[in-house]
């Protein structure tokens, strides 16, 4: 069956780093995507900000963190398992468009300043929202540019979700400084969502190998098997998992800006902005120059320098130097997520992609989400009444150190990570029967 892909391009001579750019549905799905992710990013700095402001508690910015992760426990492995079975796109618009509601209900309660714990309940929507639209959206990449171009499109994909978290966190701090109404920030991430909505029908893709097996447990659990079977996947991603788990320091920023730093909304803002400015960085200096020749171990020493960055930050009561920390950790993470996103899609057949990328998205989702809700609560564990900085000291440089201590066990008990090579290629894959294609 024929692409839908008008004006198929031809194979790539030599390296191009705008080689995916130069397709036009891929450049109208990744803008209507980094709108998207610039009011998440947005929406992500109101909550934690209003949270925090009307609950003074540590412990209550965890629970948010854990609220948005458990969705994605609960519904990954089934929603992995739809995107294999259903288009893709059309989950993606379903997700999306279940983001719009719940954002329009968190900006109801900041509005009308309603009891917090309905502000609870829409994280739990956009949650649930996000957790049935990721496998499909990780799994979309593939169709939208030829193979040549993928780890071009990784790259580029990369670098505007780093734009989206450098813009992002800026623009909420400054408008939470002008005007402290969270609301309004809720209500730029709805029309945000609404644009990539109305963007995302006119995005063409290649024809989707559609799983046609009965829909069984078996088949549920067919990801997890496959990320187990191979080991520099499960590696790779696992590493992600624990480092980010124990070494981000992104929920306690509040706490940082306010009652350690004292530099306020505007400051944290820019706190959250530092990560995405050393991430877009790197995401564009790695664009420019040819695969990494040992990704391998270029991933393992980026997310120990992931974690001494973190380490640094904990201790520091020097705002410059704490916002340098930060950018270092997004120079850090963004190596390591490229790696991580190119050697996953390459060795995954595409029928299965949906039901990988949702077992990538839970260890992703545990990282970020079940990492806040993990410092949060060792800060709260160790407060002193005598001394605010204590807790989310201990929390976020035990957390560096965790990190640290991460690598070396992955570098020890997963050889094929630490000796992989060149990231240009697709490996050996396990060889799976192509299915029925949608056109």
């Amino acid at each position: 069956m024929s692409s839908d892909l008008n004006d198929e391009p031809p194979p790539l001579s030599g390296h191009d780093p705008y080689a995916a750019l130069r397709i036009p549905g891929y450049r109208r799905y990744l803008s209507g995507n980094f709108l998207a992710l610039l009011g998440m990013q947005m929406q992500s700095i109101a909550v934690g900000w209003e949270v925090y402001t009307r609950t003074n508690s540590t412990a209550q910015l965890g629970l948010v963190a854990f609220l948005q992760f458990l969705p994605v426990l609960i519904l990954g492995i089934p929603a992995g398992q739809l995107a294999d079975r259903l288009p893709r796109k059309i989950i993606l618009s379903f997700g999306v468009g279940f983001l719009v509601l719940g954002s329009l209900g968190l900006g109801w309660i900041s509005w009308t300043q309603a009891p917090i714990g309905w502000m609870y309940l829409f994280l739990l929507i956009n949650g649930s929202a996000k957790a049935i639209m990721q496998p499909a959206k990780g799994a979309m990449l593939p169709l939208l540019v030829p193979k040549d171009r993928f780890v071009s499109a990784v790259t580029w994909n990369s670098s505007t979700f780093e734009l989206a978290t450098v813009l992002g966190p800026s623009l909420a701090g400054s408008l939470l400084a002008m005007w402290n109404l969270p609301a309004l920030i809720f209500l730029l991430e709805a029309l945000s969502s609404v644009v990539f909505l109305l963007l995302l029908p006119g995005v063409k893709t290649r024809p989707q190998v559609i799983s046609r097996r009965a829909a069984t447990w078996n088949e549920l659990l067919d990801g997890v098997r496959f990320v187990w079977s191979q080991k520099i996947i499960l590696g790779t991603i696992s590493l992600d998992l624990f480092a980010v788990l124990l070494g981000g320091a992104i929920t306690l920023l509040p706490v940082y800006a306010m009652s350690i730093l004292h530099v306020g909304a505007s400051g944290y803002g820019y706190m959250r902005t530092m990560p995405a400015i050393g991430a877009i960085c790197t995401s564009i200096a790695v664009a420019h120059l040819p695969p990494f020749r040992r990704a391998g171990r270029t991933l393992l020493w980026s997310v120990a320098g992931f974690g001494v960055a973190t380490i640094v930050f904990g201790f520091s009561r020097n705002y410059p130097l704490s916002l340098f920390m930060l950018f270092l950790t997004g120079v850090f993470d963004n190596v390591s997520v490229q790696v991580r996103q190119t050697l996953v899609q390459l060795l995954t057949p595409d029928e299965m992609r949906g039901r990988v990328a949702a077992v990538n998205g839970i260890f992703i989702g545990a990282s970020n989400e079940l990492g806040g809700a993990e410092s949060g609560l060792v800060a709260s564990l160790f407060e002193r009444q005598d001394d605010i900085t204590y807790g989310p000291t201990v929390s976020v440089v035990s957390g560096g150190i965790g990190t640290l201590l991460v690598v070396l066990i992955i570098a020890k008990w997963f050889p094929g990570v630490r000796s992989y090579g060149r990231l240009d290629g697709t490996p050996h894959a396990p060889e799976v029967k192509p299915e029925t294609p949608v056109p």
